[in-house]
């Protein structure tokens, strides 16, 4: 597949009563086409925060943002703008890092997580020393990750957002 410039086109979703800010790497093909998070319908993050908060899956993209502000939950990217094959986090390169800092003035983030390895590179390089604060990687709700059943997802990201299942 061949490499393409591409802009992260969905505005992050969080409000001043957001706690926990969760940072993927970039958004999938789907997600951009999409401009939601997360939107690959293999994709287990809202499966998997639906099991931690105990609420039914939000379907549509105002029940997400609505599930999202009401457990006062942020949500964007470490990524701004890259050059990418298709939804390959293996493939990126050329990085612009998003101004994540703005969240941060505005809302009481409490802790950062990013989802998956590869956002947890991008973070440590691109955005830690900037913001000064460190973030919790998760592993990845990507369906690349199948290593980890939803089973084990729901364990690892109940644990570490302190939230029992």
């Amino acid at each position: 597949m061949k490499s393409e410039k591409a802009v992260h086109n969905i505005e992050p979703v969080y409000d001043r009563d957001s706690r926990i800010l969760i940072l993927g790497s970039f958004p999938s093909v789907k997600s951009r086409e999409a401009a939601f998070f997360y939107h690959h319908p293999q994709n287990r993050f809202w499966k998997v925060l639906a099991g931690v908060c105990k609420e039914s899956v939000p379907g549509s993209i105002e029940e997400k943002k609505a599930f999202l502000h009401r457990n006062h939950i942020a949500v964007w990217d470490v990524i701004q703008s890259c050059t990418i094959s298709g939804s390959s986090d293996a493939s990126i390169r050329d990085v612009v890092p998003n101004p994540i800092e703005r969240i941060l003035e505005e809302a009481d983030i409490q802790k950062i997580f990013v989802n998956g390895k590869t956002a947890g590179k991008m973070f440590a390089k691109y955005q830690q020393e900037k913001i000064g604060r460190e973030a919790v990687v998760l592993p990845s709700t990507s369906p690349a990750n199948a290593a980890w059943t939803l089973d084990r997802l729901l364990d690892a990201w109940s644990e570490a957002l302190c939230i029992k299942v």
